[in-house]
């Protein structure tokens, strides 16, 4: 085994990973713009140039990549129920690796029509009632869909009674039909829905963006960026049984990955109540489930921690006024790129890591609240139970650069501040320092164990 290289085209960013295979070590990182607006080789040849300055002309046997340029994968989906296959259908897309613009629920109308034909998503998920269940709102919605001005593909995965029907209402549209994500109530079934928009992502979207040179360049199938890091996560947390013999994981884990417009979070855990007097609301949550806070940013999204928090709190956590952290908040907003150069700044900087850890863990996490029945009282969840989970990976430049990055990532344990949250109480915490969490959920696909050794190499540990 050789030399391979890993690359995430990402909306701003190139990054370049180096492995060699045969020592199962780390050759060197780099990155550069991303160049999707022009010719997306130039960023990757730059970021390969100052790969190679770094680590000489090193040849590459294969080359694998992912991608989240050009805004990554965009999707629209419809269910009939909110609570139910709407949500399904949120579950799928994300943890196929989508960004999620927008979720319908019960039966859409012409406004939504135009709302979808202006966002023009790469992906539309259509879902809607059990098998054998209500199918006169997908029925209505496959309608509606098939006026749609917009061209993108359309992934059917709704009550398996009305396929018949949708796929003449949906016969002038590119409609791919996969098993029902809610096949009865209560049961999730969202894989084969996540395949189908992988494969699709494949097949349409690297085209669209531009990559379709470059692809010929990759060894190895893209995928977009959340998966290939849902991957990484699934692969350090499980281990590898191979032919050799086990690698070890680390058990079962919780992951933060705080961007500049969006804050995604993973859980790698079964989360199920843990104790005979708990009863569970709503579904059956996902063993690997991500999350995506829209809102939550350390730049582009500061105004969402603002709102999730509240002025005041973010000032108290920085040490102070409202009056001076919400000018720099300002100067953040107005400055995108602007790196804090004086202690005020800093404070600020490090308060609203602090604040977007925080809120979007405590989203993630399931609740726990106790209610008083005429059996006596009851503990009802909602959402995974993280409390018991003993690993915390934390990524994101925001965080892998910060010199207090134990005390930021402490925000997201367990609180007495907030003691319905179910998050982790006391998990150890690992940083990606190299940024190679995505490249490695790449190598997972072809080389698992030597992906699972490089990261349990890498990954820092703090504390015990």
């Amino acid at each position: 085994m050789g030399n391979i290289l890993l690359i995430d085209f990402g909306s701003t960013y190139t990054k370049v990973t180096a492995v060699d295979l045969e020592n199962e070590i780390l050759l060197g990182t780099a990155s550069a713009f991303t160049t999707v607006q022009t010719d997306i080789n130039e960023g990757l040849n730059n970021a390969i140039k100052a790969l190679k300055e770094k680590i000489g002309d090193v040849q590459f046997e294969k080359q694998f990549a992912c991608s989240s340029a050009a805004g990554g994968l965009r999707m629209m989906a419809s269910g009939l129920v909110p609570e139910l296959t709407a949500e399904a259908a949120k579950m799928a897309s994300l943890g196929a690796g989508a960004k999620l613009v927008k979720t319908y629920a019960f039966e859409m109308t012409e406004e939504d029509l135009e709302e979808i034909e202006e966002a023009n998503p790469e992906i539309f998920l259509l879902v809607g009632g059990t098998d054998g269940g209500n199918t006169e709102c997908i029925i209505h919605n496959a309608e509606l869909l098939a006026r749609c001005k917009a061209d993108f593909p359309i992934v059917y995965a709704g009550n398996r009674n009305a396929v018949s029907q949708c796929k003449k209402i949906l016969a002038d549209k590119k409609c791919y039909f996969v098993e029902n994500v809610m096949p009865k109530f209560g049961v999730l079934n969202i894989i084969p829905a996540q395949e189908k928009i992988r494969e699709v992502f494949l097949e349409r979207i690297v085209k669209a963006k531009g990559l379709t040179e470059a692809s010929e360049l990759i060894s190895g199938i893209m995928m977009p960026t959340p998966a290939a890091i849902m991957a990484a996560m699934e692969l350090l947390a499980e281990g590898y049984e191979g032919e050799d013999g086990i690698e070890e994981g680390v058990g079962e884990l919780f992951a933060i990955d705080v961007g500049g417009a969006t804050t995604d979070v993973y859980s790698v855990a079964e989360g199920t109540p843990r104790g005979t007097a708990v009863v569970c609301k709503g579904l059956p949550e996902p063993y690997i489930k991500r999350t995506v806070e829209g809102d939550i940013g350390m730049r582009y999204s500061i105004d969402g921690v603002v709102e999730a928090v509240g002025l005041k709190r973010l000032a108290d956590t920085a040490g102070l006024s409202r009056q001076k952290a919400g000018a720099i908040l300002e100067k953040f907003k107005e400055q995108k790129d602007l790196i804090p150069d004086t202690d005020e700044m800093r404070a600020v900087d490090k308060a609203l890591a602090c604040m977007a850890v925080e809120t979007a863990a405590i989203r993630h996490a399931g609740t726990i609240e106790e209610v008083y029945t005429p059996t006596g009282l009851t503990f009802v969840q909602e959402g995974k139970d993280l409390t018991e989970v003993k690993n915390l990976v934390v990524t994101g430049g925001s965080l892998i650069h910060s010199e207090n990055i134990e005390e930021i990532a402490a925000y997201a344990r367990a609180s007495e501040r907030m003691p319905g949250s179910l998050r982790p109480k006391d998990a150890k915490l690992f940083v990606d320092k190299k940024y190679i969490l995505a490249a490695m959920g790449i190598m997972s696909e072809h080389y698992p164990e030597q992906a699972l050794r490089i990261m349990k190499k890498e990954l820092i540990q703090y504390g015990n």
